[in-house]
């Protein structure tokens, strides 16, 4: 097996308020489908995320805690630089999405931080940090 791409799907409580929840982070809606839309994509570059309301898997709504447990879908969303991790946590706390874990320096030498899609899945934004 050779696996040319990977597209996640996550399951949402309304296609409309996701797509715009991906827009304040700079992904574009890509696709839409249904009458009314009940399916569709955002595109960041090359990167795609299939959205499904409310079918094809589950979510947990957010609420307060800050936890590694939390329900919903987790992925990570790999960017350029550390630098540009700081940026997309400056984005995304300045558009009011929930920042469940701060920019971290992390032991596998990697910069993260964790926001939270409204349904409970978890965005890692990572980045690799040259050792030593």
């Amino acid at each position: 097996m050779n696996v040319q791409h990977v597209t996640p799907i996550l399951n949402v409580s309304s296609l409309s308020e996701s797509f715009a929840w991906f827009e304040k982070l700079g992904w574009k809606k890509h696709w839409e489908y249904g009458d009314p839309p009940d399916f569709g994509a955002v595109l960041s570059g090359e990167a795609e995320i299939f959205l499904c309301q409310n079918c094809q898997g589950t979510r947990e709504p957010v609420g307060p805690d800050h936890s590694w447990e939390a329900g919903g879908t987790w992925m990570t969303w790999w960017l350029e630089s550390p630098a540009e991790v700081d940026r997309a946590h400056d984005d995304a706390s300045k558009n009011g999405i929930i920042v469940s874990w701060p920019p971290t320096d992390m032991p596998w030498h990697v910069r993260e931080c964790h926001i939270r899609h409204p349904d409970g899945h978890t965005m890692r934004i990572s980045a690799g940090v040259k050792e030593g």
